[in-house]
């Protein structure tokens, strides 16, 4: 099973970043591959549209994606889904590699979410991405328990 998360700009290493780690580090302790990449957020700064940021941060994330790989985008308007789903689809997006892309502060590109594998909501309500990176770090590791038979999820 490999995993790989790939964020819009570099992530602090303060609370959230220790959180992302201290769950990134659960899950390989169950044998999965779980990598998190990055790529450099567009500073706008009138320069730039919203839209034009958000096309070249995607031009980026798609360059970040490891070969044959399922690609997950997350989204507001993704599909929710139960946990016990959620870790079913992780284990079918996985075989060979699912990749997770998070968007910076003005989200993902339109045309790149209707291109991937999967559109997945952690919640309705918009979350700072580095706050979703942490929810999805512990919602694969809660999957992950869940495919292994470890009692975490109940």
């Amino acid at each position: 099973m490999t995993i790989v998360v790939i964020a819009v700009g570099r992530p602090d290493r303060g609370r959230y970043g220790a959180l992302f780690d201290e769950y990134a580090g659960r899950i390989r302790r169950f044998g999965v591959t779980f990598e998190e990449r990055f790529v450099p957020a567009v500073k706008p700064e009138g320069r730039f549209s919203d839209a034009h940021v958000r096309q070249r941060e995607a031009a980026a994330l798609r360059e970040a994606l490891p070969a044959r790989c399922r690609t997950i985008a997350l989204s507001p308007e993704g599909q929710v889904m139960k946990t016990e789903v959620f870790a079913r689809r992780l284990e079918a997006w996985s075989a060979p590699a699912a990749a997770f892309v998070v968007g910076g502060p003005l989200g993902l590109d339109r045309e790149l979410v209707q291109s991937v594998s999967a559109t997945l909501s952690l919640s309705a309500m918009t979350l700072p991405h580095e706050l979703a990176r942490v929810v999805l770090a512990e919602q694969i590791y809660r999957a992950v328990t869940i495919l292994r038979g470890v009692p975490y999820h109940k």
